[in-house]
Parts: structure tokens; C-alpha cells; sequence
């Protein structure tokens, strides 16, 4: 393994035995024994971290992606577990353009995290949760892409590093777009991100705010007005999506006051150009379950409905019962935690406090047990 990670450090994308360096470490990752890598998980993280680059060097991410996705495999504890290797698979993907072996990993919520060299680099961890927030993103999924934008911003650091910054951006944009406001920074973040993380991305604040009155008009200004910003940090295509929400976050806004609209009043109340867009968007509105409504293609008149789900059909009690599993599952493991740290000898001696050698007096024995049970 050791060998193969210096081959692949001190190779180029373009040497002449590039495919049999790529054939050799594929034929390792498949055959090695899974019982001896765990014991040596920070050179498979290095290994894989090499050959990941040299993939994406030579434009040929996709070939890795299988590799590395074994790789994590033979490595992982368990699924619940994170380490180094995933940030390298979700940016194979990512840069392939290959985001279903990434899901894989990716929808199961992390309970876990490899201790590598004893400790866990922090930059896969940005990494990972950055990356797979842009292919949630790329998939539309963005309820779990602001989930995983948020861990990333709110990672414990004494310094705001680019990778967080960026996730704050699109944070600020898959926001808008889910919610139709500026998500909140969670109030566990560290104080340097809500303290300096604000002024250095000022320009999609001012966009959010633009998205909060309503008008299209202001967003479109605040666009034109920065577009040099938004296309140099590559979210040009997520602020165009934030104008399509503004206008579909209108036409809901519409159905609490009106039954029935033409198509031309509704396209000149959210302001779009003509009729023809308005149906568009309508349509596509429904066809998403965004609103219920019905379209008149003779007099071009819109009937906004009631939802029509009565919460008693067997599909939507599979959807409850998943639910309350998934609920069941999470106070399990919390439970489990709850109970692993009770017993923790550094939370023990954190709760006791410093004692002396002739031991706590009773008073402060009984205080302090106490403080644990009540902690418990």
C-alpha cells in the first residue's frame, strides 16, 4: 500500500504507464483483505486521496468511482460511519457528473467519524458535506442540501475557512429557494462564522433581502448588478432558479386570495411577460404538487383548488408509520449516546470536577452525584 501511494504522488496524468498504475491500484483495493485495511485506515485514506487527484487531473473521474466506493466499504465500521475516503468518492462524482453512487453514502445520516492518525482531518469533513450539498443541489434534493450546507457552516472553527464560506453561499441560495428566505445560522455555530461570515458574502445578503419584498424587478437588479460575482463563484445558475422561486413563491400568494384568475391577471400580478409564461409556470407548479388548480384553455381562466389529500389513503399511513420508525430509530441512538458519554471518563471528571487525594467530602460527594444523576 505504501508503494502504491508513492507511485501515485510522484506520477502525472499523462505519463506513459498511466493505465497500469490505474489497473494496479483497482486489482489492490478489490483483493485486499478487509480485516488488515482496518488496521491501516490512514493509508487507504492517502491512497485513495492520491489516486482520486490523479483521476481528476486526467479527466476520467468516473473510472475511480467504483474503486474508491469499495474502498470505503472495506474501510467503514459501519454504514453510519464518515471517513476521509468519502469526500474523495463525492467528488468523483461530482466532477463526472455521476451522482448515484454518491446517494448511496450520502442518505445515510452519519453517526460516526474515522479516527485517522488518531484524529479526523477537518477538511474531508467540509469537503464532504460541500460536495454533497452541491449534488443534492444538482438533483434538486434541497431540503437535504441545506441540511448538509448547514453542517458545514456550522462545523466548530476558530477561523472561517473558504470551504465554509462557499457553503454559506449556496446556503444563503438553496434557502431562498426551499423557503423563500435567508436560512439562519444555527445558533451551536462557532461565534468567528456569525461574527465575519456575513460581510464576506454581502452580495448574496443583499439578494436575499431583494428576494423578501416580493418584487422581481429588485431581484433582477440586484442580479444584473453583481453578475460578475455570481458567475465568478459559479452560482449563476442557482441565482436564476432563485428568481423561477420568487416568481412560483408569487403565484402561491395568489391562491389564499383568489378562486379564480385569467391567465393574463395572473402574469401581471407576479409580473411576468406574458400569459403564455404564466400557464408555464402554472403548470409546471402542479405537476410538482406546489398548488392544486385547474387551467380553462377556452377563456384561459385559472380555479385554484383545496389539496385534495384527506390523510387516509394506505400510502400516506406507509408515509406516517415510516415516519414514526425514522423518529424511533433517532431517540434509540440518542438514547445509546446519552449513555456512552454518561460513562465517558472525561465527562465523568469534567461533572466531579478536581478533587483532592483524601476524596470529596460528603457534602461535595453528595452534591456532585447529584450533578450526574440530574444530568442523566
Amino acid at each position: 500500500m505504501a508503494v502504491l501511494c508513492v507511485r501515485l504522488q510522484n506520477t502525472t496524468h499523462n505519463d506513459a504507464n498511466i493505465d497500469t498504475l490505474h489497473a494496479t491500484v483497482a486489482e489492490f483495493i478489490n483483493v485486499c483483505a478487509e480485516e488488515q485495511i482496518k488496521y491501516a485506515p490512514d493509508m487507504m485514506a492517502d491512497l485513495c486521496g492520491s489516486y482520486a487527484d490523479l483521476l481528476v487531473a486526467g479527466s476520467c473521474a468516473m473510472r475511480g468511482i467504483e474503486v474508491v466506493s469499495s474502498a470505503i466499504r472495506k474501510t467503514q465500521e459501519s454504514p453510519l460511519h464518515l471517513t476521509s475516503i468519502h469526500a474523495h468518492l463525492v467528488h468523483l462524482c461530482l466532477v463526472s457528473k455521476c451522482f448515484k453512487p454518491a446517494l448511496k453514502f450520502m442518505d445515510v445520516d452519519i453517526m460516526d467519524i474515522s479516527k485517522e492518525r488518531g484524529s479526523y482531518d477537518v477538511k474531508h469533513f467540509l469537503l464532504y458535506y460541500y460536495y454533497g450539498g452541491m449534488i443534492y443541489t444538482a438533483i434538486k434534493n434541497y431540503d437535504r442540501a441545506q441540511y448538509f450546507f448547514r453542517v458545514c457552516i456550522s462545523t466548530p472553527a476558530l477561523a472561517v475557512s473558504h470551504i465554509m464560506l462557499e457553503a454559506f453561499k449556496k446556503y444563503i441560495l438553496v434557502s431562498l429557494i426551499l423557503e423563500g428566505k435567508i436560512g439562519r445560522i444555527p445558533k451551536y455555530a462557532s461565534l468567528v462564522v456569525t461574527r465575519f461570515i456575513k460581510p464576506l458574502s454581502q452580495v448574496y445578503w443583499d439578494l436575499g433581502t431583494a428576494f423578501g419584498t416580493n418584487c422581481p424587478d429588485k431581484v433582477c437588479s440586484v442580479i444584473n448588478k453583481n453578475q460578475e460575482t455570481f458567475g465568478r463563484d459559479q452560482n449563476m445558475g442557482l441565482v436564476k432558479q432563485c428568481l423561477s422561486a420568487l416568481y412560483k413563491k408569487n403565484i402561491q400568494r395568489l391562491t389564499r386570495t383568489f378562486l379564480t384568475l385569467s391567465l393574463a391577471d395572473v402574469a401581471n400580478r407576479v409580473q411576468l411577460s406574458t400569459p403564455q409564461e404564466a400557464q408555464k409556470y402554472i403548470l409546471n407548479m402542479i405537476d410538482d404538487g406546489e398548488i392544486h388548480a385547474s387551467i380553462n384553455q377556452r377563456d384561459g381562466m385559472v380555479v385554484f383548488l383545496d389539496n385534495p389529500e384527506k390523510y387516509n389513503s394506505p400510502t400516506m399511513m406507509a408515509h406516517l408509520d415510516k415516519e414514526m420508525q425514522l423518529c424511533m430509530e433517532v431517540e434509540r441512538r440518542l438514547q445509546a449516546m446519552e449513555e456512552e458519554i454518561v460513562v465517558n471518563p472525561q465527562y465523568v471528571q469534567k461533572v466531579l470536577g478536581p478533587q483532592d487525594d483524601e476524596g470529596p467530602t460528603p457534602s461535595s460527594a453528595q452534591s456532585t452525584s447529584f450533578s450526574i444523576v440530574s444530568s442523566m
